[in-house]
């Protein structure tokens, strides 16, 4: 029998670690080790949001639960904006990362923030900007299927989701990730991309034919909304146990 294998879930912007619930079961049920963390200013540090959290602070999060934890061989699994923190955490701390898996996320590289590798972010900071609290972004609004809220259609499911997102911080999205550990290179990744519903003027950069370690890419496709965690979990499980 296969070892079981250590999972760092990492949740997107404006969503918490219950966005994982239904993966982390399948992957648990499997036997392997799961953490889906809050990261800073989300879920059970909501009260912590403020101007100051950026993606350095949630960088430094999940370095510091794998830490903390002496996890090693780590997956790291970054969804959307956690695609910018699991490239951090790894450059941080190569040596405890076996592999990479961005799930329909922002891939960046070195000295690139959120607003370079999504230049639509731009326009979610401007509309922050008119606000009274111009460091706080609120979540995107609900569309009409098959969009619906970050692609979840399904009324339980969407009053479920609602209820989790909180405000996102503009630093989050303003401040560069370091990508220039020649070790980090090394790790092996994964890319999963939702496609099907994908929402006006959403731009996705394309995944260069080979990875940083000169590997071909790997690349699989999964008929879905972006938050394929909550719509397709079995299916988004079984990719992410693809080595």
């Amino acid at each position: 029998m296969p070892s079981p294998t250590t999972y760092v879930l990492v949740h997107g912007a404006w969503h918490d670690g219950r966005s994982w619930e239904r993966v982390a079961a399948l992957l648990t049920a499997r036997g392997h080790r799961v953490h889906a963390p809050d990261l800073t200013g989300r879920g059970s540090t909501a009260h912590l949001l403020g101007p100051e959290v950026g993606l350095t602070t949630h960088i430094d999060d999940i370095a510091g639960l794998v830490l903390e934890q002496d996890l090693g061989d780590v997956v790291l699994v970054g969804h959307s904006y956690a695609g910018m923190v699991i490239s951090g955490v790894a450059n941080r701390i190569p040596e405890r990362v076996s592999r990479l898996v961005y799930v329909d996320a922002m891939v960046p590289v070195h000295g690139e923030n959120a607003i370079d590798v999504m230049p639509l972010t731009q326009a979610l900071i401007d509309g922050a900007a008119a606000t009274a609290e111009p460091w706080r972004i609120p979540p995107l609004p609900e569309r009409p299927a098959p969009l619906g809220l970050f692609g979840v259609t399904d009324p339980g499911d969407t009053a479920w989701l609602r209820s989790t997102l909180t405000d996102e911080s503009v630093l989050c999205f303003r401040q560069p990730v370091e990508m220039d550990s020649p070790a980090a290179a090394l790790i092996p990744r994964s890319h999963i991309l939702c496609v099907g519903n994908v929402p006006a003027g959403v731009t996705r950069r394309p995944v260069p034919a080979a990875q940083p370690n000169g590997e071909p890419s790997r690349v699989h496709e999964l008929e879905s909304g972006h938050d394929c965690m909550v719509v397709r979990p079995a299916a988004l499980s079984d990719l992410l146990q693809i080595p």
